[in-house]
């Protein structure tokens, strides 16, 4: 690769793993937490939408900072961050001290979106999606194998201690990550308010931004609407699961990280728009699936891999797209981009406890079939291809 090395590439990979698992490690304790504090399920189930909220303030206010100022001390810096904010989680003991810890992990957490736009900046443009792809592949199991460490050590040690081990991981990988990552200059001119005010711009200027955007965001919700709905469905009947048995089920998603280096492939051959109609259509097979998995396990557990490898390949297309602006505007490129995305992501979340609970697992199935239909409508009314040429310089 050029100017990053596969074993920089490699603990990149593992670091973006580690660091976005801190975001998902809540979804298999949700009713263990109502159980522990005595409180509605619909209470605790504010936590993953508090923390995806909390992520989404993060990539606006600090992402930025990766246009001004070192990536690698930024890095540094977030990881510290969240060290503490993991540390304050293990010792919650309200559901108002959880949301309020929960949403400084998701804000902290964002170290991720600084090392992602580093990699791709220092691949070369023939190999960018791959380079893209690998980070993926790494971020996805962490998304994905995050519920299955975290319902394991559950059952072992209690939900303090999940939180608690994920601060001493995060320590960690902040000192290896001070001595390993190269730390190029930093172009300078703009003060931190015109950093945040040129994004509105950015966002406004470039429709093939804003198209990208809309469909992550919807791939997204998708995702968030099934696994925030999953382990309630789990731990009820006919299933009636264990909190272990249920963080398992991350297993399964985890065959939706296979395509992410096919799909950064397909965007280094210039097949992007093809594919992301291809996995477009895969969503919204996932959904027709799923709504038989309420009581036929087997229809569940294949709608889960299509659906993970419907939206991660949506979302790794899309970051080897938007990842053509230059280097000068890729940190705000990726600002406006995971924004929407974990937007997205919060309000699929925020739908998928008020659907269960009102209409159960059919009516979050529906929904899924709303988002899937709108994400094809995007696609087919694509007309902008690449973005303005004087923004990839």
């Amino acid at each position: 690769m050029s100017g990053v090395s596969p074993r920089l590439t490699l603990l990149m990979a593992l670091a973006c793993g580690l660091i976005v698992a801190n975001i998902y490690y809540v979804q298999p304790l949700l009713p263990d937490l109502a159980a522990s504090f005595r409180a509605p399920t619909g209470v605790v189930g504010l936590s993953v939408t508090t923390t995806q909220l909390g992520y989404a303030a993060g990539l606006v206010l600090l992402v930025p900072l990766g246009d001004l100022m070192a990536k690698r001390r930024l890095v540094v810096v977030l990881l510290c961050a969240s060290a503490v904010a993991l540390a304050l989680t293990a010792v919650a003991n309200s559901p108002t001290m959880l949301l309020i810890t929960l949403a400084l992990v998701g804000l902290s957490s964002v170290a991720v979106n600084v090392l992602m736009p580093l990699a791709a900046t220092l691949a070369g443009d023939g190999q960018r999606g791959r380079v893209v792809g690998s980070l993926m592949t790494g971020l996805l199991l962490g998304v994905l194998l995050a519920r299955t460490v975290s319902g394991a050590l559950e059952e072992i040690a209690g939900w303090h201690a999940v939180f608690g081990i994920a601060a001493l991981v995060e320590v960690v990988l902040a000192v290896v990550l001070r001595l390993a990552l190269p730390d190029p200059p930093v172009a300078r001119g703009l003060t931190y308010p015109q950093l945040l005010t040129s994004i509105t711009r950015l966002v406004r200027d470039e429709p093939f931004l804003r198209r990208r955007m809309m469909i992550g965001a919807l791939g997204f919700a998708s995702f968030q609407l099934l696994w925030t709905s999953l382990p309630f469905l789990l731990a009820g009947p006919p299933y009636s699961f264990s909190t272990a048995t249920i963080g398992s089920f991350g297993l399964i998603g985890a065959a939706g990280v296979l395509c992410a280096q096919a799909a950064g492939r397909l965007q280094d051959k210039g097949m992007a728009h093809a594919a992301t109609g291809v996995f477009a259509l895969v969503l919204g097979a996932s959904w027709l699936l799923l709504g038989g998995g309420a009581e036929m396990l087997p229809l569940l557990v294949i709608g889960i891999v299509v659906l993970d490898i419907g939206v991660q390949g949506l979302h790794v297309i899309n970051q080897g797209r938007i990842y053509a602006y230059g280097p000068s505007v890729k940190s705000r490129v990726t600002t406006a981009y995971m924004t929407s995305y974990f937007v997205g992501g919060s309000l699929g979340g925020a739908l998928a406890v008020t659907l269960y609970t009102r209409f159960g697992w059919i009516g979050v199935c529906v929904a899924g079939g709303v988002l899937f239909a709108l994400t094809g409508i995007l696609w087919l009314t694509d007309r902008t291809k690449a973005p303005s040429p004087e923004l990839t310089k």
